[in-house]
């Protein structure tokens, strides 16, 4: 197959999806879409994900091959829990390493539709650094409280992984995967996203303050971080009036046959 033919294949037929599966399928592309055009890449090697509503534990995840860029509702790929293909349109399989992150988290937490994880530069930088996410800028307020860690085991190939993730990630809806990169999730795409944006802002922003170093970094009083942390925790209803805003704005941005 050619590349553009990997990418435009439509052999599963949409009129086989349920409104449901595809309202999901546009919205996952659109994530990775805004994630290309936000450079929240790292060529082919990360992933989201989306549960397929229904009773299947059935869920949708990029071909390992393609880039966020070419992602369309049609070449996604469907598997499930147990990491069977339940249909895979370009051929081209997936990251096993995707596979025991992603299905390690829509098992045990089935409250987490979408997951998504980055190797951003920054946000694999502040997986580095001892402190993990500092208190530093209201950003990071919004979730210094919640945020987990993971530390590092080396590529995420071992499924006896999977229960350390899911229990370090307890019942949060963020993670730092040390030495690694972001961990984001939520109850739809839209929150999803919305807490992987904020949380990569944050650590642009600590990364930039750090350059000036450490001596100069100004902490946040734990009376506004207990205030922030208050004030963020409706940001964890997916279906939040600011987190739809969110959302909304960034499809805009997006060219008119994806953004609907």
């Amino acid at each position: 197959m050619t590349t553009d033919t990997l990418v435009h294949h439509t052999a599963t037929d949409s009129r086989h999806w349920s409104d449901e599966e595809y309202a999901v399928r546009l919205d996952l592309s659109r994530a990775y879409q805004l994630a290309a055009r936000l450079k929240f890449t790292d060529h082919i090697y990360t992933h989201f994900s989306v549960r397929v509503p229904g009773k299947e534990e059935h869920f949708l995840i990029n071909p390992y091959g393609l880039l966020f860029g070419e992602i369309t509702p049609h070449n996604l790929i469907k598997i499930d829990i147990r990491g069977n293909i339940i249909d895979d349109p370009t051929g081209l399989g997936i990251n096993q390493a995707g596979y025991v992150i992603h299905a390690a988290i829509h098992e045990a937490r089935p409250d987490l539709k979408a997951i998504l994880h980055t190797h951003t530069r920054d946000g694999v930088a502040v997986s580095a650094q001892r402190e993990g996410l500092l208190p530093i800028s209201q950003h990071a307020l919004g979730f210094y409280s919640r945020i987990t860690y993971h530390d590092y085991e080396g590529i995420a190939l071992d499924m006896d992984e999977q229960q350390r993730l899911v229990r370090d990630l307890a019942d949060s809806d963020v993670m730092i995967l040390r030495n690694h990169g972001l961990l984001a999730a939520g109850s739809n795409i839209a929150q999803a996203f919305r807490n992987l944006h904020m949380l990569e802002r944050a650590c642009n922003i600590q990364i930039a303050a750090l350059a000036g170093g450490r001596q100069n970094i100004l902490l946040a009083p734990q009376e506004a971080i207990d205030k922030v942390s208050e004030q963020s925790s409706r940001f964890r209803d997916g279906n939040d009036p600011v987190t739809l805003k969110h959302w909304q704005a960034l499809v805009r941005t997006l060219p008119a046959e994806i953004s609907g």
